[in-house]
């Protein structure tokens, strides 16, 4: 799963609200990488893998371009 976070606050409640979510549901994260100041969070899920990016970084590594060449891309924006 691919995210923008928008501004700093936005990265620290979505980290925060799905660490939560998760563990409520029984199946904490696995394991998170990176920080909120580097615009990019990985936090493993176990099945699902969650990328979290600052716009510029999403921009940067592009990994819808990447992987939609082998696997389709469903978009979701708000």
């Amino acid at each position: 799963m691919l995210a923008t976070a928008h501004s700093p606050l936005q990265f620290s409640a979505i980290v925060e609200r799905l660490g939560l979510e998760l563990k409520r549901a029984g199946a904490p994260p696995r394991r998170q990488e990176g920080r909120r100041e580097s615009g990019w969070v990985l936090i493993d899920c176990g099945d699902v893998i969650v990328h979290l990016f600052s716009p510029e970084q999403r921009d940067r590594y592009r990994l819808e371009e990447l992987w939609g060449r082998s696997a389709p891309v469903v978009r979701f924006s708000g």
